[in-house]
C-alpha cells in the first residue's frame, strides 16, 4: 500500500504498532535511558538502524563505516599481514587510526566506504588474522539511499 506520507522526504505516515505489554514496557525504558523525544522518535531511529543494516547486506550497495579491530601487537608477522591487507584495499579505506591501548595490545579504526560486498570481505580478512583478538565491521548509511 503506497501512501503519499510514507516517502521519506514528504512528511510522516501514522502508525498504530501493538507490542506485548512486557516489550511496551521495555520501549518505555529505552525511550528514557536515551533521552529519547518520544516512542515515535525512538521507534523511526530503530527502523532507521534496521533499513540501513538491511540494505548493506545487497552485494553492490554502497556503505560507510567503521572496521575496528583490536590486536597484540607483538603477534609474530601481524601488522605486515594487516598492512598487506590495507594496502590491498586502498579504495575502500578513508582513514585509520592506531591507538595503544596497553604495552601489547592495539585498537585500530579503519573509516570505510564502498560496495557492501568488499567492505564486508575485508573487514573479515582483518578479523581473521592471527592475532586480532576482536574485529567489528560498523556499518551505517552513506545518506544517498536508492
Amino acid at each position: 500500500m503506497k501512501n503519499r506520507n510514507n516517502d521519506l522526504e514528504d512528511g510522516a505516515a501514522r502508525l498504530s504498532l501493538s507490542l506485548p505489554n512486557g516489550l511496551a514496557a521495555e520501549l518505555d525504558r529505552l525511550v528514557a535511558e536515551k533521552g529519547a523525544a518520544s516512542r515515535s522518535a525512538l521507534v523511526a531511529d530503530l527502523v532507521r538502524e534496521a533499513v540501513v543494516e538491511h540494505r548493506s547486506r545487497r552485494g553492490k550497495q554502497e556503505i560507510a563505516g567503521a572496521i575496528t579491530l583490536v590486536y597484540d601487537h607483538h603477534a609474530r608477522n601481524l601488522q605486515a599481514k594487516l598492512t598487506d591487507l590495507q594496502h590491498d584495499a586502498e579504495s575502500l579505506i578513508v582513514s585509520v587510526m592506531h591507538v595503544h591501548l596497553s604495552h601489547h595490545d592495539c585498537l585500530e579504526t579503519l573509516v570505510v566506504r564502498g560496495p557492501a560486498d568488499k567492505v564486508r570481505t575485508l573487514a573479515d580478512r582483518l578479523a581473521a588474522v592471527r592475532g586480532v583478538k576482536h574485529g567489528k565491521l560498523t556499518i551505517t548509511t552513506t545518506g544517498h539511499e536508492e
